[in-house]
């Protein structure tokens, strides 16, 4: 598939599974469109970059890896979402960059390491935010707190203290969480 129709086959996509599947397979079948999928996930303000951020959510779940040549851009970029759809990708994503930085220690570099922890942070205080992306923002914090000791307190504050405000799923995700860091 050449990368202009590919970006028109982003821009025609939906968020069901089975369309999100077989666009990631594209980028399976020829790693060439990776490129083209990170530029589309990464420009905040083209219309369908929350779309892009489906499909490279699926492909790095399998391939966090080929992230490694783009994680200064999409650090950079992390800040910048507005879109709840493009959050929750980008934050499973950061979940998988920060798990695979345990297994592989310079995967992630110090200043991207902070970069992910602020995005966590204010993705999981944004009283607007969805609880999905919260919860992943949890879980990638938890990680993150293994190897800066800063982080427990901090994250434990915040979990009790907006504990009361949320859904039961949050409440499920922070219940979690909390057991696992028990300060």
């Amino acid at each position: 598939m050449n990368p202009q129709d590919f970006i028109i086959e982003i821009a025609n996509s939906t968020a069901h599974r089975p369309v999100r599947d077989r666009l990631s397979g594209f980028v399976f079948q020829d790693k060439e469109l990776l490129p083209v999928l990170i530029s589309c996930a990464l420009d905040i303000t083209g219309k369908n970059h929350h779309k892009a951020c489906w499909i490279l959510e699926l492909v790095l779940e399998n391939k966090i890896v080929w992230l490694t040549e783009y994680l200064p851009q999409f650090c950079d970029t992390l800040s910048k979402y507005r879109n709840d759809g493009a959050i929750r990708s980008v934050s499973k994503i950061c979940l998988f960059a920060i798990t695979q930085h345990q297994k592989q220690k310079d995967f992630v570099s110090s200043q991207q390491l902070q970069q992910i922890t602020e995005a966590c942070f204010d993705w999981l205080i944004n009283p607007g935010g969805k609880v999905a992306n919260k919860a992943y923002a949890m879980r990638t914090l938890y990680l993150l707190g293994k190897s800066e000791p800063w982080i427990y307190p901090e994250l434990q504050r915040i979990l009790q203290e907006d504990f009361i405000k949320h859904t039961a799923a949050y409440k499920a995700a922070a219940k979690e969480i909390l057991q696992k860091i028990k300060l």
